[in-house]
């Protein structure tokens, strides 16, 4: 039972004991609705915590879904972009190098070690120190700093196994680098075709590392941080608003113990500024955002979510330095944020004969036209191979009851089967693999990014030559219409 004054026992005494209304009360991990007996009000949202919150918004709730996200200083994905910065220096000197590469960084330290089979040579010392700099790890008080950590490298030359079955006389008939089950994911929620919560985690970190290199406010950020949307959703599937947000941000010690300030106070203190200024500073920044950009998610951003900042305490300790960060650990923020499925293999540090990477590319391309097509408002793709095998195994579509055309999902993904050519060498024609525009993706999700042209230097014969070419090429909507024709639409 809970303690007088309380604010359960406050509104048991106005109103009566709560009852779960049986039609509305739904039941979610962390919050249950409730109604008081015999009243026209609203129902109330009573929190884990005891919290008892109005509900307007909530009110026509189906579910909760929630999905994170990590900034490009975590640990990880400091891991992550060393390994695809290295995969982009091999392809910059030889577009036919063929590359596996994972990182280990912790205290003052990182551990490149993989198979690799090219000709060319790549300062990987050089690599993770550019990265780290860039990343914004400076300063030796983070035990973690690109100047002076030590770097390891265990690289060695790819099995001629492996190699056999990847390289073929004739380039289409590439084999697949691995085995394995690749799955691709789009929904009509968002304008990138991608879940709302995924989308608006990735956002608050990249403001949030706006901030952090402004340096105008928020002086006292530095670079490991992580996010967490849940969003309401109604019974249709279609998102009504935020719920919660979380941000765990790591900071400077910026409030010491003194005489006059305790250990304790001196914590609670730069808890309550951290958080009042994710409230005030870096929330509004986020809706203006995409207010700019004319993203309709901003309107879910209203004045009622819950909102939780570093819930642990102070977050000083951060980095490779607090926990030790390895490739391949954030496939779910790489990917959907739990949404669709994954096959379980990662991306970063694999060049594309790797379907693991280009074959999870090519599915995300196909559910994404598939959606702006209209054939669905959601759709999950998967494919499978074999080693050493240049046709997929099997291909899978799977509309979660949303199709619109009058077939069903084996019918869809036979046609699908049809329409696009899923060997490997043909989805790196597509996309362009065999450019070094890996680093670009290792942060902040490889999906729901806009494809653009950017400048690239390659290096030919020890001369450097500079080209155009194409990134997130795998997010552009260009079978839009070959589908819509196929499916009758």
């Amino acid at each position: 039972m809970s303690p007088p004054g309380t604010a359960r026992n406050s509104f048991v005494e106005r109103f009566g004991r709560l009852q779960p209304r049986k039609k509305r009360a739904k039941k979610h991990s962390s919050v249950v609705v409730f109604a008081p007996p015999q009243t026209n009000c609203f129902p109330f949202l009573l929190t884990a915590a005891g919290h008892v919150r109005g509900i307007t918004q909530f009110n026509k709730m189906g579910y909760l879904f929630t999905s994170e996200s990590v900034s490009e200083g975590h640990p990880d994905k400091v891991s992550d972009q060393i390994s695809d910065a290295i995969l982009d220096e091999f392809l910059r000197r030889d577009p036919n190098a063929k590359v596996a590469c994972e990182t280990l960084c912790t205290t003052g330290l990182v551990v490149v070690a993989g198979e690799v089979r090219s000709d060319a040579y790549v300062d990987i010392q050089g690599v993770a120190r550019r990265v780290i700099n860039r990343i914004g790890y400076t300063k030796a008080e983070y035990r973690f700093d690109g100047d002076s950590c030590g770097v390891l490298s265990a690289i060695h030359e790819q099995s001629t196994d492996i190699n056999q079955g990847v390289v073929r006389q004739s380039e289409d008939e590439q084999g697949a680098g691995d085995q394995g089950i690749m799955f691709g994911y789009a929904c009509n929620e968002t304008r990138e075709l991608m879940p709302a919560g995924l989308i608006l985690s990735h956002v608050i970190l990249k403001e949030l590392a706006v901030i952090r290199r402004e340096g105008e406010v928020m002086t006292y950020l530095r670079p490991d941080s992580k996010s967490q949307v849940t969003v309401s959703y109604d019974d249709d599937h279609r998102p009504l608003g935020i719920h919660t947000i979380v941000v765990s941000t790591q900071h400077d010690d910026f409030i010491k113990p003194s005489a006059s300030v305790g250990e304790k106070e001196a914590e609670q203190q730069m808890g309550e500024k951290i958080r009042d200024d994710v409230r005030r500073i870096l929330i509004p920044r986020v809706k203006e955002r995409l207010q700019r950009a004319g993203d309709q998610l901003a309107g879910l951003i209203g004045d009622d979510y819950i909102l939780h900042v570093n819930p642990t305490g102070k977050f000083v300790i951060g980095g490779p330095h607090g926990d030790t960060g390895l490739t391949g650990r954030k496939i779910i923020v790489d990917s959907y944020g739990g949404r669709g499925a994954h096959g379980g293999g990662a991306f970063s540090g694999k060049d594309s004969s790797k379907v693991d990477r280009s074959a999870a590319y090519a599915a995300r391309h196909i559910a994404k036209n598939m959606v702006a097509a209209g054939i669905a408002d959601q759709a999950l793709v998967q494919v499978a191979y074999a080693i050493g095998i240049a046709q997929p195994l099997s291909i899978f579509v799977d509309t979660k009851g949303t199709s619109k055309v009058a077939l069903s999902d084996g019918q869809i993904a036979e046609r699908i089967g049809g329409l696009f050519d899923l060997r490997p060498a043909a989805i790196v024609r597509r996309f362009g693999l065999c450019n070094p525009i890996f680093e670009a993706t290792a942060s902040y999700g490889h999906f729901g990014a806009r494809p653009y042209t950017g400048e690239v230097t390659f290096v030919e014969n020890d001369r450097q030559v500079v080209r155009q070419v194409e990134f997130f090429g795998w997010e552009k909507l260009d079978a839009v219409e070959m589908l819509r024709k196929e499916f009758g639409l």
